[in-house]
């Protein structure tokens, strides 16, 4: 429990015993006033109950605080406000058990799947992904620490008219070549047929209306609208040519995503594919028309009314008798609630499906499915561009490997011009350049809400000052230094003098465990990235403030108490960055 718990309890047997009051909660708060103390509490909401004025009630808590407790050295009080000093022991206490519970992890009994990423085989992963991908891993890591058990897990979106178009293209105008002969990335490689398919494309479309067509009729009778619909067809039948080619180029694909997914440092437990899922729904149209939740029109296709839920009619079934994106993600959802023992189910997936997921969600409560409370959509801004919105098909997506090279570049270029990293060898050098890219790159993406859409700027991203990834790593890089300098070994300490920025550390170092719950909750890395940049903040004001450095303090117990607290410091900056998936170097 930290300090602050710690004096809210306190104060509830207190307002219980003197008062005889029950659920009375006092808002406790750190102390940002000129008046002496650590914490102000807040006494309004004591005087309709009492009706005693507030300064009466502000002494008779301090001094109820005083003879009942061991955590006060001092008291005053100003108007509403009761200020409070803690005893200097109690902050000594509450590190010496923050040091010895640090690696604890007290478990839930409880499984959540975390679904992200979730690509389509037609094209390389790009800047969006990339928020996706960061999101839903480190949502994962947040849950892990906070207890839970957790899968990570993904559906490629392998089948459908967009692979197609990049299939077609590529027999039509590939001439045989491959990844390997034009030595390009599986995934790019075919990306770069689904774009020749859409410049063929509207060359077709033009020349039909130069001819007198209407543009919409032009769009549905251009020949290679008509290949690539056949092609899909082909591939629904089983065809062998179809399914080899099929199999082939998402194969290069795969290869490709797995390099990406290296490099950025994200990975899955399970992997499903929609080839393999897109008819599982269908066995629920019948069991929703049989329990008269689902109805169907006389064209035969099969709909859900959710007029009542305030939502509209959603189709689940064609006349044609296929499934829509709905019909599958329904099937999905049971097969993973079948298929394992777990009690939440998280959708990381931008906030244009907002009401894909409401309607989803909805539907499956209909069905019967209690587990449908558990369903979560982690809905997200998009990644927005000084340039514009991105488009896959037009080839001017901000690509997710060209975005993670110009970061290791910039890393590379930012830290030769500053000085950092001398001493290192050339290796060595390398490949903190590559985490210092990639920490910039991650944490400029979660410091923000999930719900807020951003803009992405890699030059501000890398800057080792200010609220940044590489300024969070260079303080922990000052720690391991100090450390080294020292020889540290962790020694306890029981009685030592605290100044004000020591307690300011030792209560935000008290608060990690909260900060991860509190994440965990409301599904936020955000927190976990502001958090770490507060810490690093309040290290740098009491290593600076130090009237004497540390290494050259006589006062070797004082001497091991501050390394000790940069110590536990320079941990929990590295469990905190490890939540966002950030690596650590030692030396900047």
């Amino acid at each position: 429990m930290n300090i602050k718990d710690t004096i809210e309890v306190k104060l509830s047997e207190i307002i219980l015993n003197v008062y005889q009051l029950k659920d009375i909660n006092l808002e406790v708060q750190e102390n940002k006033t000129e008046f002496e103390g650590d914490f102000t509490i807040v006494t309004f909401p004591l005087v309709k109950q009492l009706k005693k004025n507030l300064e009466s009630i502000g002494v008779e808590l301090g001094e109820s605080l005083t003879t009942q407790t061991e955590l006060l050295e001092s008291f005053n009080v100003v108007k509403g406000f009761l200020n409070i000093k803690i005893n200097n022991q109690f902050f000594i206490d509450n590190f010496r058990s923050l040091s010895q519970s640090l690696l604890k992890v007290e478990k839930k009994n409880a499984t959540v799947m975390v679904e992200y990423s979730s690509p389509n085989t037609n094209k390389p992963l790009h800047l969006g992904h990339i928020r996706n991908n960061l999101l839903g891993f480190s949502v994962a890591q947040i849950l892990k620490e906070a207890g839970y058990d957790v899968i990570k897990t993904q559906i490629i979106n392998d089948r459908g008219i967009h692979i197609c178009k990049s299939m077609l293209a590529w027999e039509k105008f590939g001439n045989g070549e491959t990844p390997e002969t034009t030595h390009t990335k599986g995934d790019k490689f075919v990306g770069n047929y689904y774009v020749e398919f859409d410049q063929h494309y509207k060359k077709e479309i033009a020349e039909l209306v130069e001819q007198g067509a209407e543009e919409e009729q032009a769009k549905k009778e251009a020949p290679l609208m008509k290949e690539v619909q056949k092609m899909l067809l082909d591939w629904e039948s089983g065809d062998k040519k179809v399914r080899d080619l099929w199999n082939e180029m998402n194969s290069w694909v795969y290869k490709g995503f797995n390099e990406t997914y290296k490099r950025l440092g994200v990975d899955f437990d399970q992997v499903q594919y929609e080839s393999n899922t897109y008819i599982l729904g269908k066995d629920l149209i019948q069991e929703g028309l049989d329990k008269g939740v689902l109805y169907q029109k006389e064209d035969g296709s099969v709909w859900c009314d959710l007029t009542d839920e305030g939502l509209d009619q959603k189709l689940l079934l064609r006349s044609d008798g296929t499934s829509v994106y709905m019909t599958q993600d329904l099937g999905t959802a049971v097969e993973r609630f079948k298929d394992n023992d777990i009690q939440k189910l998280i959708y990381t997936v931008g906030n244009e499906q907002d009401y894909h997921f409401q309607v989803l969600f909805k539907i499956l409560k209909k069905l019967g499915y209690l587990w449908a409370d558990q369903l979560h959509h982690l809905s997200y801004g998009m990644v927005e561009l000084p340039n514009g919105k991105m488009k896959s098909r037009e080839g001017t997506v901000v690509d997710a490997d060209d975005l993670m090279q110009e970061m290791y570049e910039t890393a590379k270029s930012k830290a030769q011009e500053l000085g950092k990293l001398e001493g290192l060898s050339e290796e060595e050098k390398e490949a903190s350049y590559e985490i210092i890219g990639l920490a910039a790159l991650k944490y400029f993406m979660l410091k923000v809400d999930p719900k807020k859409k951003m803009l992405f700027n890699p030059a501000e991203s890398i800057e080792f000052n200010g609220n940044t990834g590489p300024f969070i790593q260079y303080t922990y890089a000052r720690i391991q230094s100090l450390l080294t300098k020292a020889n540290y070994e962790y020694k306890d300490v029981s009685e030592v003098p605290v100044n004000e920025f020591e307690k300011e550390l030792i209560m935000l170092l008290a608060n990690y465990g909260i900060i991860v719950e509190k994440a965990a909750e409301v599904l936020s890395p955000a927190l976990i990235a502001n958090y770490v940049y507060d810490l690093v903040k309040s290290y740098n004001s009491f290593y600076q403030n130090q009237t004497t450095p540390i290494l050259k303090l006589e006062d070797q117990n004082l001497k091991q108490f501050r390394l000790n607290l940069s110590y536990i410091t320079g941990k929990i900056i590295k469990k905190s960055l490890g939540l966002l998936g950030i690596e650590t170097v030692n030396r900047m």
